[in-house]
């Protein structure tokens, strides 16, 4: 599939609608509250640990990341561009990095299933990319006489 495909700019603007479900509670001071308690909740219940305390900054944090990944979201998901694929799938090996750097540090395991999502979209994002580089690569190499 090709970046500049339908099909790549619908998985662009899927991955901005899942991120949209995913972190709009993350946004605000009361949102996040009720998140941290259903997460909390959800991987009590699976026996994958609960999150850790709420602290004021630990809020704040998730504030920040709330706003951004809504406002990118909204972008994804009204205009996606191939553009938006390439970055999208750069950002989203960085959060996989750090969700694995977390759970390799004793994080908790409810971070597994956002880390498959996350690593999921990434791939599918990345590698047309890469097979596109790959193809004007070779092009670029062949040598007429």
């Amino acid at each position: 599939m090709s970046p500049a495909a339908p099909a790549y700019l619908r998985l662009v603007r899927t991955s901005g609608w899942y991120d949209l479900v995913v972190t709009a509670g993350f946004a605000t001071p009361w949102t996040y509250a009720l998140v941290h308690r259903l997460l909390s909740a959800a991987g009590d219940a699976a026996g994958l640990g609960t999150m850790p305390a709420l602290t004021p900054m630990q809020t704040l944090y998730a504030n920040l990341m709330g706003s951004v990944v809504v406002v990118w979201s909204a972008l994804r998901v009204l205009r996606p561009l191939p553009q938006h694929g390439l970055l999208d799938g750069v950002a989203r090996a960085l959060f996989s990095l750090w969700m694995a750097y977390t759970l390799v540090h004793g994080g908790p395991a409810v971070l597994w299933p956002f880390l498959v999502v996350e690593t999921a979209f990434g791939v599918a994002q990345l590698l047309p990319w890469a097979w596109a580089a790959r193809a004007t690569a070779g092009r670029k190499s062949v040598r007429h006489p």
